[in-house]
C-alpha cells in the first residue's frame, strides 16, 4: 500500500508542473502509468482525472479572472456576448464545442485503446507529442496584433483544439495557446485565455471519468486522492515561474525530442517477444 501512495505522489509531482509546459501533462503521467505496468485505460483514466488537481491551482491563480467572469454572468446578454462580456462568451462557446469535439475524441479513444498493446500504447503517445511539438513550432508569436479580446472564430478554433487534447500526447495547453497565437493573439492573452479555459474543462473530464468508472480511477480511492492535492499544490507553488520559463524555451524541440524516444521505446518494447 505504501508503494501505491509513493506513486500517487510522484504522479502529482508530474501532473503539477508539466501542466503549465506545453509537453503534454497528460501524456507523460500516462507513459509513466505505462512504465509501472497499468493497463493502457487506467493510465488515460488517471491521467485525465489528475487535471482535476491542477484545474484548483489555476483556479486560485486566477481567482480575479474568474469573479470578474461570474460577475459578468448576471449581466450576459446575446447581444452583448463577444462585446463587453467576451470572456464569458468564449468561455461558453469554446467548452460546448470542446465538449463535442472530446466526446467524439475520448469515445474513438476508447475503442482503440484496449486493443493496443503497451509499446504501440507508447509510441502512440510519441507520434501525438510530436504532433504536438510541430503545432507549436508553426504557431509563431511574431505573428502578434496585441492584446485584444476574444472573438467567437477564437472560441471555436480553441475549443476544438481543447477536444483534441484529451488523446494523451495532445497538449491541452500546447495545442490552445498556439490556437490563440495562430489568431494573432499575444504570448500572456493566450496562456491566460488557455488556462481559464483549462478549469471547466478539467471538472468536466474528471466527472466523465468517474461516471465511467463508477468511481475514482486507479486501484484504490486515497492514493488518488493523493496524487489530485500534491497536483493542486505543487502546480499553484510552481504556475508562475514556470510560466515565465515557458516564454524563454523552445518546447517545440521539447515535444518532439520526448515522442521520438517515446516512439522509439515504443517500437523496442513492441519487438520484444
Amino acid at each position: 500500500m505504501a508503494g501505491e501512495f509513493v506513486v500517487a505522489v510522484l504522479l502529482g509531482l508530474i501532473q503539477g508542473v508539466f501542466e503549465w509546459l506545453p509537453i503534454s501533462s497528460e501524456g507523460n503521467v500516462a507513459i509513466a502509468l505505462r512504465a509501472l505496468d497499468r493497463s493502457n485505460e487506467e493510465a488515460v483514466s488517471y491521467a485525465l482525472f489528475l487535471h482535476l488537481g491542477t484545474a484548483v491551482s489555476a483556479t486560485a491563480y486566477y481567482r480575479e479572472e474568474f469573479r470578474g467572469v461570474l460577475a459578468d454572468a448576471d449581466e450576459w446578454r446575446p447581444a452583448s456576448a463577444f462585446g463587453e462580456h467576451a470572456t464569458l462568451s468564449y468561455l461558453g462557446v469554446a467548452m460546448a464545442v470542446s465538449g463535442v469535439v472530446g466526446i467524439v475524441a475520448y469515445t474513438a479513444l476508447d475503442a482503440v485503446v484496449g486493443e493496443l498493446t503497451g509499446g504501440m500504447f507508447i509510441a502512440l503517445v510519441g507520434v501525438l507529442l510530436v504532433f504536438t511539438g510541430l503545432l507549436q513550432r508553426y504557431a509563431s508569436p511574431e505573428i502578434d496584433a496585441g492584446a485584444r479580446d476574444p472573438d467567437a472564430v477564437d472560441a471555436v478554433f480553441v475549443g476544438a483544439m481543447q477536444g483534441l487534447a484529451i488523446l494523451p500526447g495532445v497538449s491541452r495547453s500546447g495545442t490552445t495557446a498556439s490556437a490563440l497565437l495562430f489568431r494573432g493573439h499575444d504570448g500572456e492573452s493566450a496562456f491566460r485565455l488557455s488556462f481559464l479555459l483549462s478549469v471547466p474543462a478539467a471538472v468536466a473530464a474528471g466527472a466523465l471519468e468517474v461516471a465511467q468508472n463508477g468511481g475514482l480511477p486507479g486501484a484504490s480511492p486515497l492514493p488518488t486522492v493523493v496524487a489530485v492535492v500534491v497536483a493542486a499544490v505543487v502546480g499553484y507553488a510552481t504556475i508562475d515561474a514556470l510560466m515565465r520559463v515557458v516564454e524563454r524555451v523552445s518546447f517545440w524541440l521539447v515535444c518532439i525530442g520526448l515522442g521520438s524516444l517515446a516512439i522509439v521505446g515504443g517500437a523496442l518494447v513492441f519487438a520484444v517477444p
